[in-house]
Parts: structure tokens; sequence; C-alpha cells
């Protein structure tokens, strides 16, 4: 399993390697060292104190190393993440770990209970579906299932802050308070409308997981000993399948550290999905690469974590 382990971890790397490359080729695309000094100081700011601030901040070097070998932004740019050297934001020079450290409790207060709540009730629901399986409560939810995939989660946000924040007054529309007494009422709107938008996926994709284990022969054996229906589904099916449930949940986890961009920009929570989108819009480089190579590294870990939890799940699985 070591060996595997390392081997996969080395792949890994080579992803981390390519994302990283991919993002620098892309962002200065379409932006240059003089847009991102500009956005930092100004649309205004002469010519002087752009090139100062290109020195400062290291953006008046070569991008690639066939222009200068030993002193080129691409170089700069792997060293930086690789030695985890953050830095400080391009935007306003705070230091890039600060602006981290304060996402990441609003972002995991939105996406933790979101992640939760939807994961039982999608597993709860999927199992009732499964339980009665070609029938009219079969064929209902799946209808509903595929009805709520058809809806943009963008739809789902203006219909929840109109009919619930605004004409109900349930909610507040938008905005992030972390006080204790009142931060629930600040996230129980994004919290509803992502699980309203992603459980119709979930409920079909264990639906199919679970009806592919009820016809399996251990399923057969179980009924016909006189096993009850729930206990079936619960001890035997649900037990059987726990392999893609763990998919699941595993590669879910990186991104309840990296929050979700659409939510936290709409309901103005502060957390690192927001702070990723004020940074493309900021043209903020140094910003935006951390939280793609701090998500690219959770994902490839999540990746390891997945496979040794399939060989935990099941005994019959080997990593050779």
């Amino acid at each position: 399993m070591l060996a595997y382990i390392v081997r996969r971890l080395a792949y890994g790397a080579m992803v981390v390697f390519g994302v990283l490359f991919f993002l620098f080729v892309v962002f200065f695309w379409v932006a240059t060292p003089d847009d991102i000094a500009r956005r930092a100081l100004g649309e205004k700011a002469p010519a002087i104190a752009i090139e100062q601030w290109k020195e400062n901040h290291g953006y008046d070097r070569p991008l690639w190393p066939w222009e200068s070998f030993d002193n080129n932004m691409l170089f700069a740019h792997y060293k930086s993440m690789l030695t985890f050297d953050f830095g400080r934001s391009d935007a306003d020079d705070v230091p890039i770990l600060e602006k981290i450290a304060g996402g990441v409790g609003p972002s995991l207060a939105l996406t933790v209970p979101m992640f939760v709540l939807g994961l039982v009730a999608s597993v709860l629901l999927s199992l009732i579906v499964a339980v009665f399986r070609d029938t009219y409560v079969d064929r209902m939810g799946i209808v509903l299932c595929v009805f709520g995939m058809s809806v943009s989660i963008l739809l789902y946000i203006v219909g929840a802050q109109y009919l619930i924040a605004k004409l109900l007054r349930w909610f507040p529309i938008s905005g992030f308070d972390p006080s204790p007494d009142v931060v629930l009422r600040f996230l129980a709107l994004p919290i509803i409308v992502g699980l309203v938008s992603s459980i119709g996926s979930n409920v079909r994709f264990y639906r199919t997981v679970f009806l592919e284990e009820v016809h399996r022969d251990f399923v057969r054996t179980a009924r016909a000993k006189g096993a009850g229906e729930a206990r079936i589904m619960i001890q035997h099916v649900l037990r059987n399948a726990m392999i893609p449930i763990l998919t699941q949940i595993v590669i879910a986890i990186p991104f309840l550290f990296t929050g979700s961009l659409v939510l936290e920009s709409f309901f103005g929570i502060p957390g690192l999905g927001s702070l990723s989108v004020e940074a493309i819009q900021g043209n903020d480089f140094a910003t935006l690469r951390t939280m793609v190579f701090v998500g690219s590294l959770l994902f490839v870990v999540a990746q390891v974590v997945t496979d040794v939890c399939y060989s935990l799940a099941d005994p019959r699985v080997r990593l050779e």
C-alpha cells in the first residue's frame, strides 16, 4: 500500500505542476503586469508609480524562462508556491495567509452544514425511492430530481432571496455576522439554497447505486431468509454501497475548505469562495494562484484518501 500511495502522490504532484502552469498561461494571456498594477493603484496612476509597483512585486521580470533563464516570473511562480511562500495580496498588500485564515471560518460555517445535511437527506431519500422502486413514488421522485437538476442555481438564489427574504422576511437577503446568536440567520438561506439545488443530482446518483445492489444475490438470499425490507436496505444494500458513497464524501471534502464561489458571492459571505471571486475580478494573481494551489493540493490528497478508504470499506480491494 505504501508504494501505491507514493506513486499516487507522485502523479498528484505532476497534476499540481500542470495546474499551476495552466493558471499562469491563462492568467497572463488575458491580463498583463500593467493591468495588475493599475487595478492595485488605480486607473489614473502615473507610469512611474506603475513601474515602481511592478518592481516591488516582482512583475518587472520576463514571463518565460527562454527570455531570462534565471530571473523570470514563471520560475518565481513555482518557487513561491512549492515553498509555500504565498506572500501578500496584489490588491491591498495584505498577507494572503491572513486572508485565508479569515475566510476559512465563514466558508466552513456554510459548507459543513450544507454537506452533512445534504448527505443525510440524499441517502435517506434515495433509500426510500429504492424501496418503492418501479412505483409511482419512484417515478415521481425521478421527475422531481430531474426538474431540480434542470433549474440553474442562480434561479434558486434569486427566487429564495425574493420569496423567503424579501416577501416573507424570514432571513436576511445577504450579509454575514459571526456572532453566535445571529450567525444562523445569515447562513440559513444559503444552506437551504445549496441543499435544494444539489439534492436532485445526489438522489439520482445514490438511487442508481442502491438499485444496483438491490438485485445482487446476497440481497435475494437475505430476502429469502425472511429479512424485512428496511433491514435489507440498511444492513445489506447501504453497507455494500459504501464505496461510491465514500467517493462522493471524500472528493467533496476539499471543497468544504475552498468554499462555494456562487453562494458566497450572492449572499455576501466573506469566505474563501468570495475571496477567489474577488481575486479574479481584481486581477489579484498572488491570491488567485494561492487559492488554486491550495485547492489542487487538497484535491490530490482527497484522491489518495479515497483509495485508502476503499480498502478499509471493502477487504476485497487491494492497493498495489
